[in-house]
């Protein structure tokens, strides 16, 4: 007899439908997701707050359902999703395809998927009497910098009782993590002086200046490679940087007057980043000298675009431990990517990453979740009601 793998409540899928036909590329508003989210949860008696970008055409929404004199415990998610320019798709990245036992669609993986479950659980926890509120959380601007979640956060703040446990639910295939690196994203400008090059000697070349820090980079790179720091269970278990970006020169014979370049550190979260930011500004203090023999208008300027914080959990603190219960898994892991927990835990919330999903599949052409993965969420956030309805639980 052929044994069918799981699949979850009818309205998880029927709710992740509506959710993946908003588009919520990053570049767009999400609002009107962020409207029918909180429709939902209102509807259910939830206690709704929004928090906005400057231009007020994206927002976040932050909802209770419970008792708000107590801690409490987030489900987290971000609304936006990546592009799907230039990906050959099979089918319309905004419109959900079922088959084979998976959900295709833009998002669907990267996070919707979890937003959905979390969603559907709404009306069971409005059902239940709550020992303990349950947040729901969601933000905007996630994939290009966490730049939601921090107003959110700051919101947050003036809250008279703080969540004792966020559940961010990125794709992890419901396996529970108590840690993930940090990233800071930094951008080179270096100006130099254009001349011709039959005169380099005359000028300053921002193109080589640019090339020398980047292959200290590489340098610096390959030194935490084999020296470290490390930390086991990180894949790779060592901090990386890594330059993505170089842009500059107008043509063969003009020395270049000016080079951009943009590098990434991801840091180990015990790693603090900040020392290697403090070498690579005392390598430009060096080159600067020699450049401005030449021309005072040359320099090195380095600007920090973001920084998000990493997570580092400790396995035996009982927020940990309820949500390795709730997942029902005997062991924690780590994550080489960067999420919005690292921020909650920096704000003082302690956090976990869990959803359905595997981050193999986001980003890309026929991004997918299948049915067995949200059947494994379905069952977390079931055992999470149990939990929060137990009277003991509103003591944690």
């Amino acid at each position: 007899m052929t044994v069918l793998p799981p699949a979850p409540r009818s309205d998880i899928v029927e709710l992740l439908e509506q959710l993946v036909a908003f588009d919520t590329t990053s570049r767009n508003s999400n609002l009107a997701l962020i409207n029918m989210a909180a429709e939902l949860l209102s509807g259910v008696g939830a206690k709704t707050r929004l928090t906005w970008n400057d231009s007020r055409t994206k927002a976040n929404l932050f909802a209770t359902l419970g008792p708000d004199d107590r801690p409490g415990i987030v489900l987290s998610g971000h609304s936006d999703v990546v592009p799907v320019d230039g990906q050959d798709w099979s089918s319309d990245p905004f419109r959900l395809d079922r088959r084979d036992g998976r959900l295709y669609g833009r998002g669907t993986a990267d996070m919707k998927g979890f937003l959905a479950a979390a969603l559907a659980f709404a009306p069971d926890f409005a059902a239940r009497p709550l020992a303990m509120p349950v947040h729901f959380a969601l933000s905007y601007d996630e994939e290009i910098g966490c730049i939601g979640v921090r107003r959110m956060l700051d919101d947050l703040a003036e809250l008279e009782v703080q969540p004792r446990l966020c559940i961010v639910g990125e794709p992890t295939e419901m396996t529970l993590v108590n840690g993930h690196k940090g990233k800071k994203s930094v951008r080179c400008q270096v100006l130099g002086h254009e001349c011709h090059s039959a005169l380099n000697h005359q000028g300053v070349n921002a193109v080589e200046i640019a090339a020398e820090i980047v292959a200290r980079l590489r340098a610096m790179q390959r030194r935490l490679r084999e020296t470290g720091p490390f930390e086991v269970g990180y894949h790779p278990p060592y901090t990386t940087v890594h330059t993505g970006v170089i842009k500059g020169g107008t043509a063969l014979n003009i020395v270049p007057g000016e080079c951009c370049f943009e590098f990434e550190i991801r840091n180990l979260p015990r790693h603090d980043p900040e020392l290697l930011m403090a070498e690579i500004r005392s390598w430009a203090q060096e080159l600067i000298p020699e450049m401005l023999a030449v021309s005072d208008h040359a320099g090195i300027i380095l600007n920090e675009n973001n920084t998000t914080a990493g997570l580092d959990m400790d396995p035996a603190d009982p927020a940990v431990r309820l949500a390795l219960s709730l997942a029902g898994g005997i062991d924690t892991a780590f994550l080489a990517y960067t999420t919005e927990a690292g921020l909650f835990q920096k704000s003082g919330i302690p956090a976990v990453v869990c959803g359905p999903g595997n981050i193999e599949q986001a980003h890309k052409a026929d991004e997918f979740v299948s049915l067995e993965q949200l059947a494994h969420c379905e069952s977390f956030l079931g055992r999470l009601l149990d939990y929060v309805t137990t009277p003991e639980s509103g003591r944690f």
